[in-house]
């Protein structure tokens, strides 16, 4: 007995609209990456996610958004690509600023944990 136990509270978070999940760390990794990269082709590459599969989570978060997030450029040299709207922008800012003000108090519950 008398073994000191370590815990933690852990969470994840995603935000969800009406119609199903909008945004979570996955798809806010791929916005990212679609700003780095400029193009869902090669976000999905640098994220090793078939284009198919990023391509139906980009659909659905400008669904699930009030304006498009992303927004695909007309082909010219080398094809289109996409890039990300300022609605998008604010998605990556708004998604981890909440999940900071979450952090923090799970942290502060963490230190109070009592069995």
């Amino acid at each position: 007995m008398g073994e000191n136990k370590k815990y933690n509270v852990e969470v994840r978070l995603w935000i969800e609209e009406t119609e199903g999940p909008f945004l979570g760390i996955g798809k806010v990794w791929l916005l990212e990456n679609i700003r780095k990269t400029g193009s869902i082709t090669n976000a999905a590459k640098e994220m090793k996610m078939a284009y198919r599969q990023a391509w139906q989570l980009v659909e659905e978060m400008n669904q699930r958004a009030e304006s498009p997030l992303v927004v695909k450029l007309l082909g010219g040299k080398g094809g289109g690509g996409a890039k990300l709207t300022e609605a998008g922008e604010k998605a990556i800012v708004v998604f981890y600023e909440v999940e900071k003000r979450i952090k923090d108090f799970v942290q502060k519950e963490t230190q109070n944990l009592k069995f």
